[in-house]
């Protein structure tokens, strides 16, 4: 069945209880590090402190998420059967938890490199990083397709993950640069902030295995159908709600990406505050903490795929805004960044709450599988959104250097700064609102449940 002719499995709208739901959320605090400090600080730490060009400094981020989209949905074909073989997806969680390990090698770049030496070792520890993170996080988001809840439920439990998610996005984002050493920052700075996340990670991350055990214990799980390898991800890939949720993710991602990517470059540069890293950061992730929600009610209200049109719009136009950067004036550019964080919430609840959806109106056989291609696509964007950027510094001429040497940079830098940071994420959300207006499931599923 596909389209609208697809009815969701009947599922028993059992309401999960709170202190299972804080122990699965606890593990997002870990994934919230590995998916802020790498964002924020990696392209950063490449061309400003190991003095990485900007060209080969996007290029060492981009070519180790290629390896996701082929991993990612391995992953999770490798998690569906663990599913069917032992009624559970454990093992892979259990292995996902190394990831702090990578986390503090890839800032851990020994004295002497630079250039691109440095660049090769931040990419081998990369790509073992986002292996381990596809092998935590593919099991972990299909658990709200392996257990018999409803439409409404689904986004409540999604909901619990998206604030305590977003505090580990919150709490990494300050904590990463002032660790650092902040304005001084230096290798020594960035391996010690690499060690004192990786602690934090651990702890979250083995915390969030044994929620997951908890709600299963509280609501019954589906029934895995067991087919997996390529036969399931023909399925996903044929599935035409699927196709068109994942490229609007995809879309969302590489712009939401993009923007971490440029904050430390549009401080510095273009309001000429590097200080300003930390404020930047706090008004586009804090306001998530209060609006969550509210996303949840609107979306009781109105439906998910509405609401998640809202955010798009919303997302695009605080974008516009900073493209005027400093005539608009410090109160209104942290306003338009506090924007993009009221809309980055919806964006992040709402369609990691649909994909459930969707999987279960394809009759939930295949969950890891359908997940893996998720995880897959928000990796791509992940290193698609900060290769874009990197472009735009590319093209504008834009000069790297050490750590303690701060070059005169061309005008045509700064412009791409600015503009990189404004109106290409504008562009960019413009198309995924345009390609989210395709998904026509929601109503279907809504009235189902």
């Amino acid at each position: 069945m596909t389209g609208l002719d697809r009815r969701p499995a009947a599922a028993t709208e059992a309401t999960l209880p709170r202190g299972p739901l804080a122990g699965f959320a606890a593990g997002s605090l870990g994934m919230g590090v590995w998916v802020t400090v790498p964002g924020l600080l990696l392209l950063y730490f490449l061309t400003d402190v190991l003095a990485v060009g900007p060209w080969l400094a996007g290029l060492a981020l981009l070519l180790p998420k290629v390896a996701d989209v082929l991993l990612h949905p391995w992953v999770g074909h490798r998690a569906d059967v663990e599913q069917t073989r032992r009624g559970d997806r454990r093992r892979l969680l259990l292995l996902g938890c190394a990831l702090p390990v990578a986390f503090a090698a890839l800032f851990a770049v020994p004295g002497g490199l630079t250039g691109a030496p440095a660049a090769a070792w931040v990419a081998v520890f990369f790509v073992a990083g986002n292996l381990l993170f596809a092998a935590y996080q593919v099991p972990y988001l299909a658990t709200p397709a392996d257990l018999r809840i409803g439409y409404h439920e689904r986004t409540r439990l999604m909901a619990f993950r998206m604030v305590v998610l977003t505090l580990g996005i919150l709490v990494s984002g300050l904590l990463a640069p002032l660790l650092t050493g902040g304005d001084a920052a230096t290798r020594a700075g960035y391996q010690r902030m690499g060690v004192v996340l990786a602690v934090g990670m651990l702890a979250a991350m083995l915390v969030g295995v044994a929620g997951i055990a908890r709600l299963r214990g509280s609501a019954a799980a589906t029934a895995c159908a067991g087919h997996g390898g390529w036969r399931a991800l023909r399925t996903a890939l044929r599935d035409r709600q699927f196709r068109w949720l994942v490229a609007a993710y995809l879309a969302m991602s590489t712009t939401t990406h993009l923007v971490l990517a440029g904050v430390p470059y549009y401080a510095e540069y273009e309001l000429r505050a590097p200080g300003l890293t930390t404020v930047l950061v706090a008004a586009f992730v804090a306001p998530a903490l209060l609006v969550t929600p509210l996303w949840l009610v609107l979306a009781r209200r109105i439906g998910k795929q509405r609401a998640l049109l809202g955010a798009q719009g919303a997302f695009a136009a605080g974008s516009l805004v900073l493209a005027v950067g400093r005539p608009a004036g410090l109160p209104v550019l942290i306003g338009a960044v506090a924007v993009l964080g009221v809309a980055f919430a919806g964006m992040q609840l709402l369609p990691f709450s649909m994909l459930p959806d969707v999987i279960g109106a394809a009759g939930a056989a295949g969950a890891g599988t359908y997940t893996g291609v998720w995880t897959a696509t928000e990796a791509t964007g992940a290193a698609l959104g900060p290769y874009a950027y990197a472009l735009c510094l590319t093209v504008g001429g834009f000069v790297a250097s050490t750590a303690g040497h701060t070059p005169v940079q061309p005008d045509a830098a700064l412009a791409a700064v600015r503009y990189g940071f404004g109106l290409l994420p504008a562009a960019a959300m413009l198309a995924a609102l345009l390609l989210q207006r395709r998904y026509t499931l929601d109503a279907t599923a809504r009235a189902g449940s």
